[in-house]
């Protein structure tokens, strides 16, 4: 296969087609910026065998305007009522995207909707492709803008849902035609060819909107603390905690079985290092929570590793969690550091502690962000766990976790903090999502909750926690010329489903293996494309007019490394 049209040229199906092409100026010439677009959801398997149908990509977006005026909401899909700002009514509740990103109104958060997932998003047969806020002109098209003047720029956040299988993904585009358009005295005076300017006129930049709000993020200072279950469901196969019998690779120690805390310890570490090659201007530490044995008169929870800015002393703390969990929930000492435990996940596990006690957990982790934390900084508890909170058999009263949670948000007593919760398999998904929430603010929060059905999930959930973090990962950056040269080159640009491992898109192969495909858990990921035509340009974009498709390409993972279409 030579281009990408024959993607869709042997039988697989496109979700739609969209048309358009506008036309561009400056002065008082017409101006337009024109795109097509389609999304395909495709899988490969071994022998080139090509199948549709089997994996459902589905998208939405929203698309935002500057002519001068500020942003303007131009198009959205869902959008409910047809004003361009996303929105969706579900029984009865109208949940909308909510006002721009303001910095200086701490209660503006705008954002896709994280409420948005496989069950939810609407076809896009029925999306809704609003006006030109200019000329007040229907748009037939994703864009269809027909007055762009120097000044103006635009915005499209893509939120990308992957359901039912884990997949690659590719950003393509394709039929890019840079026009010279209608020709006008002033632009032939310095073209008197009459070329296709726009596109190396056009400033652009393509990157993960990992917070999905249309706007591109920096690095913040942010005191972290990690909150891990380390009861006996995250390691013994007694109580569900071995996942697969697939070995693992943590940390140049290589098991024969896969269990929850291997996963954990995965993801925690690849968190760790993702911080550490970005410069974060982070602190991380670790606490842990189990339960409570009859004979114990606290529960088992403690600080594994304190806030600190050595994010390698972080990373040895969460080596080898394995064996620090099998300490503190069948050691006699029950402490994480003291080896005296069997932690064979397939040993007689039936006198550990029971009981999960979360809320014990957050304070913990709480009260050493009260005392360490720094002044003036964002503060993050991530909270996992795979159970319910409950008392256990022992005579200590636990900590309710969703008070605990509250607490953690609010001013008082604790710093206000950012919680989120991430929810593995049999955990109460109900308690963990009313725990998650920003500081200052209620819990219940979807942006803030993940909830995991497959464990193996788990290192790419704290690969996008480790994203928000950092600054926004920028996939490429400069003329929009360039950006869609990338994007039409061969299979397009192939996207990383866990932003925390070390790959680059542009520089490294599809197939490397630092390139993870996208979960089939319906996770919202964001992919933002910005746009505009610098005040200083010339009138050698007068008249002149740019179209281009823009699709989303995917393939299973399963029987796939990778490599996409283009080394089938």
């Amino acid at each position: 296969m030579a281009d990408n049209d024959n993607i869709d040229s042997i039988g697989l199906s496109r979700r739609t087609v969209l048309a358009g092409l506008g036309a561009v100026g400056v002065a008082s010439a017409g101006a337009g910026l024109g795109t097509t677009a389609y999304f395909n959801d495709t899988e490969s398997f071994d022998g080139n065998t090509l199948t549709a149908g089997q994996l459902d990509l589905l998208v939405d977006w929203q698309q935002t305007y500057d002519f001068g005026e500020g942003n303007q909401f131009v198009s959205a899909h869902p959008d409910h009522d047809g004003d361009g700002e996303q929105s969706i009514e579900i029984d009865g509740e109208v949940f909308t995207y909510s006002d721009f990103p303001d910095e200086d109104d701490e209660d503006s958060n705008g954002a896709n909707l994280p409420i948005l997932d496989c069950e939810t998003i609407p076809p896009l047969s029925e999306a809704d492709f609003g006006t030109d806020p200019v000329t007040g002109e229907a748009m037939e098209t994703l864009v269809r803008l027909t007055d762009v003047k120097p000044g103006d720029s635009g915005e499209i956040t893509f939120s990308l849902h992957l359901c039912d299988n884990p997949g690659y993904i590719w950003m393509q585009a394709a039929n890019v035609d840079d026009d010279g358009g209608t020709e006008t005295e002033p632009e032939l005076t310095v073209d008197p060819d009459n070329l296709g300017d726009l596109g190396d006129a056009i400033e652009a930049k393509l990157w993960y909107d990992e917070d999905c709000d249309n706007v591109y993020d920096g690095a913040e200072p942010v005191d972290i603390m990690l909150t891990l279950d380390f009861s006996g469901s995250m390691l013994y196969d007694q109580f569900d905690g071995v996942v697969s019998e697939d070995n693992i690779t943590v940390g140049g120690t290589t098991y024969d079985e896969t269990t929850k805390i291997d996963l954990v310890e995965l993801g925690t570490r690849q968190f760790v290092d993702y911080l550490e090659s970005q410069g974060s201007d982070v602190q991380v530490g670790v606490t842990y929570f189990d339960g409570e044995g009859s004979g114990d008169t606290e529960p088992r929870t403690g600080l594994l590793q304190p806030l600190t800015a050595d994010l390698d002393d972080v990373d040895d703390a969460l080596d080898g969690l394995r064996k620090k969990l099998a300490n503190v929930v069948s050691g006699t000492n029950n402490d994480p550091d003291i080896d005296d435990s069997d932690a064979d996940p397939f040993s007689n596990a039936s006198g550990i502690a029971t009981g999960t006690y979360i809320g014990e957990g957050v304070n913990d982790a709480q009260a050493e962000l009260d005392a360490n934390g720094r002044g003036g900084v964002e503060f993050r508890n991530i909270v996992l766990s795979d159970g319910e909170s409950f008392n256990g058999t022992g005579s200590t009263q636990f900590a309710d976790p969703v008070d605990a949670a509250d607490d953690a948000r609010a001013a008082s007593p604790n710093p206000a903090t950012n919680v989120y919760t991430i929810s593995v398999g049999s955990a109460n998904d109900a308690v963990l999502s009313s725990m998650a929430g920003p500081a200052g603010g209620p819990g219940g929060d979807p942006s803030f909750f993940n909830d995991i059905d497959d464990p193996l999930v788990i290192p790419s959930v704290f690969g996008n926690l480790a994203a928000q973090t950092g600054q926004e990962k920028i996939i490429i950056e400069g003329s929009l010329a360039d950006v869609l040269d990338e994007l039409e080159s061969g299979d397009g640009i192939p996207l990383d489903g866990n932003r925390a491992t070390p790959y680059g898109e542009l520089a490294d192969p599809a197939d490397d293996e630092n390139r993870d495909p996208f979960a089939g858990d319906g996770v919202m990921h964001c992919v933002a494309l910005e746009w505009e035509l610098p005040i200083g340009v010339g009138n050698e974009v007068q008249g002149d007019a740019l179209g281009f498709d823009l699709g989303f390409y995917t393939e299973q993972a399963r029987h796939n490394d990778g490599a996409g279409v283009q080394s089938a």
